[in-house]
């Protein structure tokens, strides 16, 4: 049995979230078109044949740091690669960026095997197009293994997993074999609520967005939950509830249809929208909120 655990890294939008739901096999963490949508460490378990694999996924490593709810996430997933028995830099094809170079600086620190992921491949219509931008990264890092992989497509991931299990140690499991995600049932809802807030509404609005659980019942056949979702200002928080509730209603339907599936019980889902001045921005109220410090 081998079994270990790989923080997963990278700038933000590179596709980190949708290569560890594809190399796990399930939604474990959220996804949208948007750069840092991940904020917390989310934990994904790929279980196979005599094999564990407990994928970290981490928030986007960014140089620029303006609010105190960047630093914090930066710091979150610098903190990942602690303990870790291998690091996993996805980059993408054809793009080369400063936070590119910060994250390949914060795998390289990590003491441990660090393994490219070059995603998005299909992108490119000739596969020998890679064989040069292959050369480059072994040039900037000594990588233990490089591999083409397309998330949204699942190319290529049996022979990540296989470069993988070569560097996790041998020993038990983790967690238990049925278990796929790290986190708990209120991290679930409120992630899925963020995730539809963040496709749905446009500009900058889902940055000042977080949302919390206020009360949580979870019986055999029905869930019930009540979840806030915290704005900034008074204005944001009038266009998130929408015209006669609109948008709200839309972003609450939607998750409860997800988390439906996902559970496979009834949900009952409630939000609230409430303004927390300046949250983004404020050590106390990001505590408070569930960010990682």
């Amino acid at each position: 049995m081998r079994s270990g655990m790989v923080a997963v890294l990278g700038r933000p939008n590179v596709g980190k979230s949708s290569l560890v739901n594809a190399l796990v096999g399930t939604k474990v963490s959220i996804v949208a078109r948007r750069p840092q949508t991940t904020r917390h460490r989310v934990q994904g378990v790929h279980n196979g044949p005599g094999l564990q694999i407990v994928f970290i996924d981490t928030p986007g490593l960014h140089e620029r740091e303006h609010r105190a709810l960047n630093k914090v996430l930066n710091r979150s997933a610098v903190s990942a690669i602690e303990g870790v028995d291998a690091v996993l830099h996805v980059v993408e094809t054809g793009i080369w960026r400063d936070d590119d170079a910060l994250a390949l600086s914060r795998a390289a620190g990590a003491g441990v095997p660090v393994i490219a992921a070059l995603n998005k491949v299909d992108h490119r219509a000739q596969k020998q197009e890679l064989l040069p931008e292959i050369a480059t990264l072994q040039e900037r890092h000594a990588y233990a293994d490089i591999v083409p992989v397309s998330a949204t497509r699942g190319e290529n991931l049996d022979r990540l997993i296989a470069v993988l299990a070569e560097r996790m140690p041998e020993g038990p499991m983790l967690f238990p074999p049925d278990q796929i995600q790290g986190h708990d049932l209120a991290f679930t809802i409120t992630e899925c609520v963020r995730e539809k807030l963040t496709r749905l509404l446009r500009q900058e609005l889902p940055y000042a967005l977080s949302v919390g659980i206020e009360s949580l019942e979870d019986s055999p056949g029905l869930l019930r939950a009540r979840a806030v979702i915290w704005v900034e200002r008074e204005a944001q928080k009038k266009i998130v509830i929408g015209a006669g509730g609109d948008t709200a209603k839309r972003v609450g339907t939607s998750a409860r249809r997800e988390l439906e599936h996902r559970l496979g019980k009834k949900v009952f889902l409630q939000t609230h929208v409430r303004v927390r001045p300046n949250w983004s921005d404020d050590p106390a109220a990001l505590r408070a909120l569930g960010y990682e410090d």
